[in-house]
This record gives structure tokens, C-alpha cells and sequence, in this order.
């Protein structure tokens, strides 16, 4: 019987203390006293593509890096338990994944930062007359009703609200939304879809009302969506309400919009679960939700800034991706 069986069924002091030699002449220690180098190099591991190692997954498993090593000969025996809690030391997270696109707007700083500086206040490094007005515009288009097959059930003791899985649709709609960034007012509407002339009405819906129809100057924050892209829109935005001043935000960075922000609370708060006869029910609970939210709403606490941009853009340059969101 080996030293390393003896030890696991209880035998004498020896046989153990040679147990414990045996693990660490094979690379295993004992809990907290691993060492670093070892543990670097199960986190590069965890920080590789299986693809680039000829190992046939997306996207490593605890487990798998922990199988990895060992095939590998970083260490003799380690679990997937020991590898998350050494990954977890710094945030390293093969198992998750999510999207991103690579800057590639020439200006995006540009562009980019004159939003972030009216987030702070200020307009080609002036500060905002208190006159001036902030808003963010944009859709949310094909939102369905869903009919569902069978009454959802309210939550009761030990559980959340039944909703029947099985469902009609019963048609989509767009909704079009604008957020005052500095007074948390939202005005809204919906229309069958989205395009140039719903994306107006919401436009005039705002700036025809006071404050915005005296205000000194309004600042209109768009992406780049087709009703409201490129030096046409401008043009016809600008000539329609002298005192308006569109800002389109860089290709690929309707994050910068806080209308985004407005409609992922509306997408938790409102849409979800989806249950609606008709499109009347999703219209009446979108225009209801947005005069319960404004009873409550205050100005997001925006924090992303220009120098944050500029760090991020640096980092992007030595071609390593970054999370872009605000």
C-alpha cells in the first residue's frame, strides 16, 4: 500500500507525514501556502482561449481549467473549488462572456466627450447658461404583446409570479422616449414603428412646451439610428427649432444616450414578464409607468467623465478590450 493510500484511510503519524510530502513533491500543498508561482500560472491559464490550445470549448469551466492544469502539468491534483477561489482573487471569469464592439469612428473621442461634458455642465469648455437644457432622445422599437395562453398567478408563500410559457402575439409597437438629464423629466409616445416622422413628434411634443420653447439652448443627445442620422437630420431638427442643438453620439456608442438608461428601467420595470392582450394594454402600461416613474425619478448619477474616456481609449489602443459601458 502506498504512503498516499495509508494516509487516506487513517493510518500512523509516518504514514501521513509521508502522505503530505508525496502531495507536495507533486505539486500539491495545503490550502493558503500554494505556491505564487503556481498560482499565476493556473490564473494565465484561465486567461487563455481553449480554441488557441487546441481544447474543443468556448469558454472554460472552473473545473476545466482545474483539469487543464493537471493535463498540463502546473499541478498534480487541484479542484475546481481551489481554482475559482484562486480566480476569484482577481476577478477572473472565463465562464462569463458578453459583447463589445471596437471603436472605429475616427472622432469618437471627439464626439464622445463633448457629450460627457454636457453630462458635467459644460459646452466647448463653457460652462452651461442656466438656460440651456439637456435631453436624450431615442426608440425602442418591436416591443410585442404577447398574449398569454393562460392568466398569470401572483406571487404567493415560497415562490414568484406563474406566467404561462405559451403565448399569442398579438402585434409590436415602437416607443419613443426623451429624457431631461438635469430635471429627470421624461416625455414620451408611441407610434407602429419607428422613422422620421414619429421621431418629430416626439421632438415638437417638448420643445413646443415651455421651458424648452424659450429655453436659451436645447441640447438633444441622438445615436445614430435612420430617423435621426448624419448632417440631414441636423439640418432638418436645427431648421425646424432655432434655439435646438443636436448631438449625435459617436457610431457604436448608444451608451453615452441616458435615454438607454431609461429604457432598461422601463424593460425590467414595465415589459417583464410580457404579458398583454393587445397593443393597447402595452401602450397604456408604457405611458403609465413613465408618470410613475417621474413621481420618483431623480437625475442618474452619471459618473463616466472625459478623462475616464480618455484612460479607456488609451487602453483600447494597446489593443485590449474593454468594457464600454458608463
Amino acid at each position: 500500500m502506498s504512503p498516499a493510500s495509508r494516509c487516506r484511510i487513517g493510518e500512523d503519524g509516518s504514514a501521513r507525514r509521508a502522505c503530505r510530502a508525496s502531495r507536495r513533491n507533486r505539486g500539491r500543498v495545503a490550502r493558503g501556502v500554494s505556491p505564487p508561482a503556481q498560482i499565476a500560472e493556473v490564473k494565465a491559464l484561465a486567461c487563455e482561449l481553449p480554441s488557441e490550445n487546441g481544447v474543443p470549448l468556448s469558454r472554460y469551466s472552473s473545473s476545466e481549467v482545474a483539469r487543464e492544469a493537471v493535463e498540463r502539468g502546473i499541478v498534480a491534483e487541484i479542484s475546481g473549488t481551489t481554482v475559482w477561489r484562486w480566480l476569484a482573487e482577481d476577478a477572473i471569469r472565463p465562464w462569463n462572456y458578453r459583447s463589445w464592439i471596437f471603436p472605429r469612428d475616427p472622432r469618437f473621442a471627439e464626439k464622445a466627450g463633448r457629450i460627457l461634458d454636457l453630462y458635467e455642465g459644460r459646452w466647448e469648455g463653457e460652462l452651461l447658461h442656466p438656460g440651456d437644457y439637456v435631453v436624450c432622445a431615442d426608440e425602442k422599437p418591436s416591443i410585442q404583446a404577447r398574449h398569454r395562453c393562460r392568466s398569470t398567478l401572483p406571487a404567493t408563500a415560497g415562490g414568484g409570479l406563474l406566467v404561462e410559457h405559451e403565448y399569442e402575439r398579438k402585434g409590436a409597437l415602437c416607443y419613443l422616449a426623451a429624457w431631461d438629464v438635469r430635471r429627470a423629466k421624461i416625455f414620451d409616445r408611441c407610434a407602429p414603428k419607428d422613422g422620421i416622422v414619429p421621431f418629430d413628434a416626439l421632438v415638437e411634443q417638448f420643445m413646443s412646451v415651455e421651458p424648452y420653447r424659450s429655453a436659451q439652448r436645447v441640447f438633444v443627445i441622438v445615436d445614430n439610428g435612420s430617423a435621426h442620422r448624419g448632417q440631414r437630420s441636423i439640418d432638418r431638427l436645427q431648421g425646424a427649432w432655432p434655439n435646438l442643438t443636436l448631438v449625435h453620439t459617436p457610431v457604436h456608442a448608444s451608451w453615452v444616450d441616458q435615454a438607454e438608461i431609461y429604457f432598461s428601467v422601463v424593460q425590467r420595470k414595465a415589459l417583464t414578464p410580457n404579458d398583454f392582450p393587445d397593443l393597447d394594454a402595452v401602450e397604456q402600461r408604457l405611458h403609465g409607468f413613465a408618470r410613475h416613474y417621474e413621481q420618483i425619478a431623480k437625475p442618474f448619477d452619471w459618473t463616466f467623465t472625459r478623462k475616464d474616456l480618455n484612460k479607456l481609449l488609451d487602453r483600447l489602443g494597446n489593443d485590449q478590450p474593454c468594457q464600454l459601458a458608463a
